[in-house]
């Protein structure tokens, strides 16, 4: 048996699906480059939910990659898929797109506007700019041009000598109704009607069948380039195949193994790729992995192409901010490029890599985004001091750097919670946005806002993009003179014990220290005094005075962190508004 490399970091489960594909591949084609594959349909915005299929294998492919073995990491387009509907949310996009149901993805226009010459290259491009920016290395393989070339021609040819035999599979999960009982009933999943709604199949992704015989392969119409099309006759010794298609009365013969405009159906046309590519690792979704579902079905058609099928996790969906389920056909739903504006590569690679495929996890766009920086800084200090745990070091691992090297990364990881705070409160103005993170640390002040980028563009995107207008920070331009007036002795003396204390605490710790021991010292304890030693009441009083703050400086009794506030706010400001 071959010695298969072995991790070390067993607590991780990209090791160990790398330890079993080695050794599998090793199995199945010793010598050569193991092969890991993901399909991706660009039939409209290629969503976070998507982006597990692309980085389950990647994160696999790339372990394999820091053992020295040579990895293919196969994204197949499937361009070649049909035209199923106009989806909602896409600007440029009516109802006139309408008239290109059917059509191969590839010969729908791009949405207006789009420099893409179709429909699928505009959604392809976005995602490939993406999976650069993750650091994804991969072999793009596009389905039209594998289909429009002849590439499969042998494959479709065995395919319709088989037919009988694919059939025989399929018909194991096809509805019965004999006597009233019935086998069960495949589920139907988004993937597999887009393969075949409207085919006039006798199921729904299973290919042509009627009066002439069941046909797992779809020709798109050479008249209107629809796929609705029935295949009425075909010859096994000259090839010859006669179809008549529903939408525009169009018919023709054609010979087979010449001819190379249609594809198989889904059920039949996923396996003939994992033998043609010999794929030895593949996840699929949990809508792929239900009893008659594609990945199921798929595994004993992959046999008749002479392949197997491949190993790999069923992986569980991604969420956003307690939104269920994605689905690209609603629209609207978050895709890599519009998490990539709002947070680092790191943390979206991190995401991925620190949950097991099977478990379902959300990526946070409102206020979470924040606590999720701040486990991240907390989780990045401990691998640097070496505290972190076996498991987290291994994930914080995958998400900084690849095989081929570290991703770029904030020389400056200042708190995503400031910087949001900073840019909400500079708006957008940058000379500002300097002048308050330079104040932070005194000891070492930011001398460019450079060295705060990326992560402080991300942390501003954030606020101009995902946080409401009506909790935006807008500071007072003028004394709230009547709040002013109406103040007590005690909330006066605050306020003054507060003012004096600037210019001596102008940092973030400073200023941190002071704002939490102004109602301390009010109450006769020490400034630095610790909740241990406090009654439970300083905290209600602790409460009481920042929400007067936030009042006098933003007219609300909310707002960024106060010691961030004061700083972006400034001294000669903070004064004449506490109206000193």
């Amino acid at each position: 048996m071959p010695i298969v490399a072995q991790s070390t970091e067993t607590t991780d489960w990209v090791s160990r699906f790398a330890d079993e594909v080695i050794e599998e591949s090793e199995r199945r084609a010793p010598g050569k480059p193991v092969v890991v594959a993901s399909g991706l349909s660009p039939s409209g915005p290629i969503h976070l939910g998507n982006l597990r299929e692309v980085m389950t294998p990647h994160l696999v492919a790339d372990e394999i990659r820091r053992r020295g073995r040579e990895v293919r990491h196969l994204i197949s387009w499937d361009d070649y898929d049909r035209y199923r509907k106009v989806p909602a949310g896409i600007a440029g996009v009516d109802e006139s797109w309408a008239e290109h149901i059917g059509k191969p993805l590839t010969s729908v226009p791009a949405p207006q506007g789009s420099p893409y010459p179709n429909w699928a290259e505009h959604f392809r491009a976005a995602m490939v700019e993406s999976l650069a920016e993750l650091g994804v290395e991969f072999d793009g393989i596009s389905q039209t041009e594998q289909y429009t070339s002849g590439a499969y021609r042998e494959q479709v040819l065995h395919a319709m000598k088989h037919r009988q035999d694919i059939d025989a599979v399929l018909a194991q999960y096809r509805t019965k109704a004999k006597g009233g009982a019935k086998k069960s009933q495949k589920p139907v999943d988004e993937a597999e009607l887009e393969a075949a709604e409207g085919s006039g199949a006798a199921s729904e992704d299973d290919g042509s069948s009627g009066s002439a015989g069941y046909f797992p392969y779809k020709p798109y119409c050479g008249n209107c380039g629809k796929d609705l099309t029935t295949v009425t006759h075909y010859d096994d010794d000259s090839t010859e195949l006669t179809y008549s298609c529903t939408a525009c009365g169009f018919s023709e013969t054609v010979r087979l193994d010449e001819f190379n405009r249609g594809k198989l159906v889904w059920k039949v046309d996923w396996p003939m790729r994992w033998a043609y590519e010999g794929v030895v690792f593949e996840p699929s979704g949990v809508d792929h992995s239900s009893p008659g579902s594609s990945f199921q079905v798929g595994g004993q058609i992959v046999g008749i192409f002479g392949g197997k099928q491949p190993i790999g996790p069923m992986y569980a969906f991604v969420g956003i901010s307690g939104m269920a389920k994605m689905s690209s056909s609603r629209g609207g739903v978050p895709t890599p490029a519009d998490a990539l504006k709002i947070m680092e590569p790191q943390i979206l690679r991190w995401l991925y890599a620190r949950r097991r495929p099977n478990q379902s996890f959300k990526i946070a766009f409102d206020q979470e985004i924040q606590r999720l920086y701040d486990e991240w800084d907390r989780l990045d200090a401990k691998v640097s001091d070496g505290t972190a745990l076996p498991g987290d070091v291994a994930a914080h691992s995958r998400a900084v750097r690849t095989a081929a090297g570290e991703l770029p990364r904030t020389a400056r990881p200042l708190p995503y919670r400031t910087l949001a705070s900073v840019a909400d409160v500079s708006a957008g103005h940058e000379d500002q946005a300097l002048r308050i993170l330079s104040e932070l640390d005194p000891e070492q002040p930011l001398v460019s806002l450079d060295e705060a980028r990326p992560r402080y563009d991300r942390a501003e995107a954030w606020i101009n993009t995902h946080v409401p207008a009506d909790q935006r920070t807008i500071v007072r331009d003028e004394p709230d003179v009547e709040l002013l007036k109406s103040l007590d002795e005690a909330s006066r003396e605050s306020v003054r014990l507060l003012v004096d204390g600037l210019a001596e605490h102008w940092s973030l710790d400073g200023l941190t220290h002071l704002v939490y021991g102004v109602p301390k010292v009010r109450a006769g304890f020490p400034a630095d005094a610790t909740p241990k030693e406090l009654p439970p009441e300083i905290k209600t009083a602790q409460r009481t005075f920042f929400a007067l703050l936030y009042h006098l400086l933003v007219g609300r009794d909310t707002g960024p962190r106060l010691p961030t506030l004061l700083l972006a706010v400034g001294q000669d400001r903070v004064r004449k508004l506490l109206g000193e």
